[in-house]
């Protein structure tokens, strides 16, 4: 059985403006850099396997809570937005016309325009949970999260998911071949000793 623990990225311009990122390459913000400095990983996620999105947002997270350069992997790229890139979801869902669902409402088949399913995201990152040969941490983002926390928990998209993806928390699944669970409680991060 490998544990795998996630942790979403901080907070970027973007994020505080509401705008959907996606794939598109925005740093963390001077505040999100000021906090994760504060925080680490706490035992035994500290010595884990450390893994990032290539998403600079993600892979600086990963070192200012790690003290250690993480390994990336292509996996671990959010969900490609298509169209709805750089677009606010406020916007998008006050228009009818803009196809917009809320996540309670996509299914596994959801797609943006152009964009990628969470069936997709599940597909491409099967062979990367495949792959790890130990207790790994994955810092990556709110989409690929989902879609982990999703098959983990049975949740298809459909209704309220059974879980909050929170910054700054380390949400922890058990995998051994098909069988996933997630565990109930996330672990938070610590303050960094000085």
């Amino acid at each position: 059985m490998i544990r795998l623990a996630l942790l979403r990225h901080g907070r970027t311009p973007w994020n505080r403006a509401g705008r959907i990122q996606g794939r598109t390459d925005v740093a963390l913000d001077a505040e999100a850099e000021a906090d994760l400095a504060e925080r680490a990983l706490p035992a035994p996620w500290a010595s884990a396997a450390l893994w990032s999105s290539p998403l600079i947002r993600a892979r600086h997270t990963a070192e200012l809570v790690a003290g250690r350069a993480p390994r990336t992997d292509p996996a671990l790229t959010e969900m490609d937005w298509g169209d709805w890139e750089g677009l606010k979801g406020i916007d998008l869902r006050a228009d009818p016309a803009s196809g917009y669902r809320d996540i309670e409402d996509w299914g596994w088949g959801y797609r943006p325009p152009g964009g990628e399913s969470p069936a997709d995201l599940r597909a491409r990152l099967q062979p990367w949970v495949d792959g790890l040969q130990q207790d790994s941490l994955a810092v990556c983002h709110i989409g690929i999260m989902r879609v982990l926390m999703a098959q983990a928990t049975g949740w298809n998209f459909d209704g309220p998911a059974p879980f909050q993806i929170k910054r700054n928390q380390l949400y922890i699944l058990m995998i051994d071949g098909e069988d996933w669970h997630a565990e109930p409680t996330p672990v938070r991060l610590e303050a960094r000793q000085t």
